[in-house]
């Protein structure tokens, strides 16, 4: 069967990079963007293209019928907070009533049933791009200290606890002192919040929750991730190897290494 591939796109390069990717391949890609998250320019590499309002679940289903499209990929960061203003079509509203939580890891299980209810297969964005997933070592000059691979594994354990509570792929301690937890804020507000709460030699560990679907999101960093840490005065970023995504690595070593940041990447 020829692949037709959908792309759900959020904010960032990387909606972009797997449609790039996947054209090398061949693939014709139909995009779904929300105003004020996508990237207008993702459009430019699409197939077919069309704007949605978050909890269009329904026209969203019917678009992508309407073009026969076989895969889809959820790529890039939504806003959450935003999020929480949604006004949702009956498909979305339907959904939403039988859910009892509402994290983004049941959020994105439940949208991905409904779509595979459609007969539409949904698959991991990574394999469009497999170059972005962050390899296992130190990757950078400065190696861990005692202190802070303390922390890290601290905070490694904790991830695991707070799993079933769909929280936490970003914690941020300090000399074992918890000093965020990422909710609905976001990876960057959290660093950026602990840095006011704990002051300089934090450390922050971002990974998948265990229960955490790896075709429908992943952890990511990025210069930006680099930057918050930098704003919290922030030493140590310790992720989880090949299910964590590096957006522009260069940047993002050369930017720790210069503000003499480690960063380790481990192992599950």
């Amino acid at each position: 069967m020829t692949m037709i591939l959908g792309i759900i796109a959020g904010g960032g390069s990387f909606p972009s990079i797997v449609a790039q990717n996947a054209q090398k391949q061949g693939i014709p890609i139909i995009g779904v963007g929300f105003p004020g998250d996508t990237d207008p320019a993702f459009a430019k590499n699409c197939t077919t293209f069309t704007w949605l309002k978050l909890g269009q679940l329904g026209r969203l289903l019917k678009f992508f019928g309407q073009h026969q499209v076989t895969h889809v990929v959820m790529a890039g960061p939504i806003n959450k907070p935003k999020a929480l203003d949604l006004r949702p079509d009956w498909r979305a509203a339907r959904l939403l009533f039988r859910l009892k939580t509402k994290g983004d890891d049941t959020l994105l299980r439940a949208v991905g049933e409904e779509l595979e209810q459609e007969g539409i297969k949904l698959i991991g964005p990574h394999q469009f791009c497999p170059d972005l997933c962050a390899p296992p070592g130190i990757l950078t000059q400065r190696r861990p200290t005692q202190q802070e691979l303390h922390d890290i594994t601290l905070g490694w354990t904790m991830a695991e606890h707070l799993a079933p509570f769909d929280i936490g792929q970003c914690l941020v301690l300090r000399e074992g002192i918890v000093l965020a937890v990422e909710a609905i804020e976001g990876t960057d507000a959290a660093i950026r919040r602990a840095g006011t709460l704990g002051g300089a030699g934090a450390v922050v560990v971002k990974r998948p929750k265990l229960t955490q679907d790896t075709r429908l999101d992943l952890p990511a960093i990025g210069p930006e991730t680099i930057r918050s840490m930098i704003f919290a005065q922030a030493t140590c970023l310790a992720l989880e190897a090949k299910t964590t995504l590096i957006f522009d690595l260069d940047e993002t070593i050369a930017l720790a290494n210069s503000h003499l940041i480690t960063i380790e990447s481990r192992l599950k």
